[in-house]
């Protein structure tokens, strides 16, 4: 653990509480995409598969039943509660974002640390995490409607991933043999995904003027 781990990760808790506060408390999730909760939902499924078999830290188990407990609250949310589904916009959210995971699925299964059932699975959360954004991202540049929670959100996302390779950045030069390159390139492609957003949220809160997204 260093500042910029522990900055990632209460960056990233932080923007689960964003938008859980805007859900639960507006009964709304306009502006929300369920397609990257839901790819979002199986990120965490499929890279806590060692939850209860391998014990880290009290931390790291706290974070993980975080993480999954809330990213499957969300999508319930979304689809079952009886106000907070009205204000979806399924109209605008038609990223095919079930085709995002057979690329990422079949890239897991010839590049990877090591060839077993977790590890695949592992390496196929990172991959899948690095894109999952794609579907918010596109649903805001239809809508161009973004709310001041749901900027917060998305630009908490790409602050805990960049904190996340200042991380790496940090580790690689303090501990020996820290090398691994396939987390890196897709949380550097992860954040590039981000850069876009980062510049208008920027010249938004810069100018005090509603933030917008070029269609």
């Amino acid at each position: 653990m260093n500042i910029f781990r522990l900055a990632g990760d209460m960056t990233h808790l932080a923007s689960v509480l964003v938008l859980l506060l805007k859900i639960h408390t507006i009964k709304s999730c306009a502006g929300i995409s369920l397609k990257t909760q839901e790819l979002f939902a199986i990120v965490f499924l499929t890279r806590y598969l060692d939850l209860f078999t391998n014990f880290i830290s009290i931390y790291n188990t706290i974070m993980k039943l975080i993480f999954l407990g809330s990213s499957f609250s969300i999508v319930w949310y979304i689809r079952r509660h009886r106000v907070v589904r009205r204000s979806y916009d399924k109209d605008q959210d038609t990223f095919r974002h079930f085709f995002l995971m057979w690329p990422c699925l079949i890239l897991a299964i010839f590049i990877n640390e090591k060839f077993t059932l977790k590890e695949v699975m592992w390496t196929f959360s990172i991959y899948l995490e690095a894109i999952a954004i794609l579907p918010q991202l596109v649903m805001l540049q239809r809508t161009r409607n973004i709310d001041n929670l749901t900027g917060q959100y998305i630009f908490l996302l790409g602050a805990y991933r960049a904190f996340y390779i200042l991380n790496w950045i940090y580790r690689y030069f303090t501990e020996e043999h820290y090398v691994h390159w396939i987390t890196w390139v897709a949380g550097v492609i992860q954040t590039l995904l981000y850069g876009d957003f980062f510049y208008y949220y920027f010249q938004s809160w810069k100018n005090n003027v509603k933030l917008e997204l070029p269609a």
